[in-house]
């Protein structure tokens, strides 16, 4: 028999974890707590293009509205802290997707551009990195080839364009297109967050007329010709740094895009005595753009 003080079976407290008493009524608590998100989502975003429309007075008030919108320095920080704050049921991908379109829109937004592609390495993938990367706002404008790529660019106000990060078969050396001063440069490589299953996965780099403002150095990019390329010289640069190699001026020489981060124990001398030590001639060293470090992003309870 229940004692007169003992709480009655309707008006006892729900275990944890039990179903609410009326699921319909959570169901439309929970849907109004997604709407206010929702609506507190829109107005932040609203409110973020009021500022960038503020900047932009601010840019035309100090005669810079012809400068570029990209900060690449910058972007790879956003991303860096994005990645490494975000948590929950939402996939990464997403979150990534979103900022990006975000960032590249609002860019877009206060000083108009095209992003030019080159598809000769396969369609599919560089669409998916494009729209990934850039949205649907931004135009994109497709060619057969970098070579291409860099010429639209280099003939632009301010346009972006995407170049396989490798070396298709039957490629010449583009990035030799980049060695003058006034000439593209690399700003990004891409994508930024790095993991193997990555929706946009295809790796590619990002040029652009050179940026001044902004512009992040963490790996430098540099267009090396030599002469004597051989076997061994390519097993040497391997472990020293990312080299993509195609032939350039005869059957002996080649063109090589090395990439050398700044904190890594090997710098361009070192690199160039590699080179010189396999009885490779360096004809030429040009700095033709810099980049961020890759992000490598480790799934959640993984080491990083």
């Amino acid at each position: 028999m229940r004692s007169a003080d003992a709480p009655s079976p309707e008006n006892q407290p729900a275990a944890a974890g039990s179903a609410p008493a009326d699921p319909a009524a959570a169901l439309t608590g929970l849907r109004a707590d997604i709407d206010r998100i929702d609506a507190a989502m829109h107005a932040l975003l609203i409110e973020r293009g009021e500022i960038i429309d503020r900047l932009v007075e601010v840019k035309r008030s100090r005669a810079t509205e012809g400068g570029s919108a990209f900060r690449p320095a910058r972007e790879a920080s956003m991303m860096r802290m994005i990645a490494d704050r975000h948590r929950g049921i939402l996939p990464l991908d997403t979150v990534e997707g979103i900022w990006r379109v975000i960032i590249s829109t609002f860019t877009y937004v206060q000083a108009p551009y095209a992003v030019h592609a080159d598809l000769a390495s396969g369609e599919a993938a560089m669409r998916d990195t494009s729209r990934f990367h850039f949205g649907f706002t931004v135009p994109f404008v497709a060619h057969m080839g970098a070579g291409a790529v860099v010429s639209a660019v280099a003939g632009s106000k301010g346009d972006l364009g995407l170049v396989p990060a490798f070396a298709p078969p039957g490629a010449g050396p583009w990035w030799t297109a980049l060695e003058g001063d006034n000439a593209p440069k690399i700003i990004a490589r891409l994508p930024f967050v790095e993991r193997a299953d990555h929706p946009a996965g295809l790796p590619v780099f990002c040029i652009a007329h050179p940026v001044t403002d902004g512009a992040v150095t963490e790996v430098e990019m540099w267009s090396v010709r030599v002469a004597g390329w051989n076997a061994g010289a390519a097993r040497a640069l391997a472990p020293l740094a990312e080299t993509l190699a195609v032939p350039d001026r005869g059957l002996d020489g080649a063109a090589l895009l090395v990439s050398i981060p700044l904190a890594g124990e090997v710098g361009l001398d070192g690199v160039l005595g590699a080179l010189r030590a396999c009885g490779a001639s360096v004809r030429s060293a040009a700095l033709v753009g810099s980049h961020a470090s890759r992000y490598v992003h480790a799934p959640a309870g993984a080491a990083r």
